[in-house]
């Protein structure tokens, strides 16, 4: 079975682990989310696109990103300089991050160099850029402070109040090779419980990619990264009413419903299957908090089973 897989960082690479499990990882692609990418000390950075390779490799650090048993050498000798270092970066990371550079510098486009990147660390799924073309989300607070994402994210641990969300660059933007192409011939399409507006909205930004999952509505299967009202990691309860939704699992499946034809919700959150078929979206009630590589195995075989 062909399968296309929309993901985001952490929690969508949780999910990854047990869908590779569960079909032929030669024959799945991920879309994976570059409007996180920036620039450190000279490097370009794609967080998201390193989590999901990180851990199909079975290197990704226990913290659920970067490469384990890595060490700051470099970055402690940055911060001797003076040189601020709030976005930690370690030293086999940094290598990945310097690769990366070196190529998209020779004129190598993000999609062919995210694939080096993955077949040198020997994960066998198709890894894909939403786009070879630079898309950044912005974070604009309540303030009226505009923000790079991972200054929001990271740097500010995404505790200030969010007036709006913007993809810069993507009404320019375009499909990255393969992308339009994956989800067209795949039989089953899978949005990752990842964060919907700054994981999965940024690749819906791109022209094209939204019509293409329309186009497929009947074989699009979402799972909801919203369990009883709240985000398992990271900001995704905070950010969906600044988009209009409601913190919870009928919430994210509005902002789905004109592409996605079926919606995963926990077994904590049965009460909500009502309201996301009132939206016209089938429902499936699965476990979703996947504590352990099993869980999520299991998950993506009940995904890949309907």
């Amino acid at each position: 079975m062909r399968v296309t897989a929309l993901a985001g960082g952490g929690g969508a690479a949780k999910f990854l682990r047990g869908l590779v499990r569960a079909v032929d990882p030669k024959q799945v692609t991920i879309i994976g989310n570059t409007g996180d990418d920036a620039w450190f000390h000279g490097l370009y950075v794609s967080p998201d696109l390193d989590i999901v390779t990180y851990t199909l490799a079975g290197v990704v650090d226990e913290t659920g990103w970067g490469i384990k048993a890595d060490t700051t050498h470099a970055l402690d000798q940055l911060a001797n300089y003076g040189v601020d270092t709030w976005f930690t970066l370690k030293d086999k990371d940094l290598g990945t991050h310097m690769a990366r550079t070196t190529w998209l510098a020779d004129g190598v486009p993000l999609s062919e160099v995210t694939d080096r990147i993955r077949n040198g660390l020997g994960v066998e799924s198709r890894i894909l850029p939403m786009s070879d073309d630079p898309v950044r989300t912005r974070i604009v607070t309540a303030e009226g402070i505009e923000r790079e994402f991972q200054e929001y994210f990271v740097r500010f641990r995404h505790s200030e109040d969010v007036s709006k969300v913007t993809f810069e660059g993507a009404a320019d933007s375009h499909p990255a090779p393969g992308v339009i192409e994956a989800i067209g011939l795949s039989e089953r399409i899978i949005v990752c419980p990842s964060n919907p507006v700054v994981s999965i909205g940024p690749i819906l930004s791109v022209p094209g990619i939204r019509e293409a999952l329309t186009a497929r509505r009947d074989d699009i299967f979402a799972i909801s990264p919203i369990v009883q009202g709240a985000a398992l990691k990271g900001p995704a309860d905070k950010l969906l009413p600044v988009v209009g939704a409601e913190a919870s699992a009928s919430g994210v499946a509005g902002l789905y419903k004109d592409f996605c034809g079926t919606f995963v919700v926990d077994y904590r959150d049965a009460p909500e299957a009502g309201k996301v078929e009132a939206l016209g979206m089938r429902v499936m009630v699965l476990e979703t908090v996947m504590e352990s590589e099993g869980i999520a195995r299991q998950l993506a075989k009940e995904v890949l089973l309907l």
